[in-house]
């Protein structure tokens, strides 16, 4: 395997992610801003490693399979600590972590299969709204403005499109479980 730009920003955004949640447990806004950055800069390697790869031809093994692995652990640390630090809805974190969890099994289900479950707008869409929502939810109490309300609609659009793109990939998987 060829170890490329892509796969060491697919790397990157796992490592970047003892970084955010350290930081924020830095005192006052320090400890709002910094995890916000890292969480954004992480965020950006999520789109450039994809890009980077379809663009220059440089898709591998490890890049299919650990790009989506990486977006999990990092979305999934992120609500956590929001969770943890009373600001995102435990329900609605949940339920996206429900779904993340699931569509990882079945994209493993599916790769064994020969297959594979190939990503849609709406999943792109629902990814798009919780890494704004993390985002502004993390810079909550940290600017002039309050983004609280726009923080927490992103985190239940994201929520409703985890649904909706759950449920898109599970029927087109569905012939192929139907069949084990």
């Amino acid at each position: 395997m060829l170890w490329n730009l892509p796969n060491t920003l697919t790397a990157s955004r796992i490592v970047l992610i003892p970084f955010f949640v350290g930081c924020s447990y830095l005192p006052g806004r320090l400890g709002q801003i910094l995890p916000a950055l890292f969480f954004a800069l992480a965020a950006i390697t999520d789109w450039a490693d994809g890009y980077l790869a379809r663009r220059r031809g440089e898709l591998t093994t490890f890049g299919k399979f650990f790009d989506p692995v990486a977006d999990k652990l990092l979305v999934l640390s992120a609500l956590i600590l929001l969770v943890s630090l009373d600001q995102a809805p435990l329900i609605v974190v949940l339920i996206i972590m429900a779904r993340e969890i699931t569509i990882m099994a079945l994209r493993e289900f599916m790769s064994g299969q020969g297959g594979g479950v190939p990503v849609s707008w709406t999943g792109k869409w629902k990814t798009g709204f919780q890494m704004a929502a993390i985002i502004m939810l993390m810079l909550q109490g940290s600017l002039t403005i309050s983004l609280v309300i726009p923080g927490l609609f992103c985190l239940y659009a994201s929520a409703l499109l985890t649904l909706l793109s759950g449920a898109q990939y599970m029927m087109r998987a569905w012939p192929s479980i139907r069949g084990q």
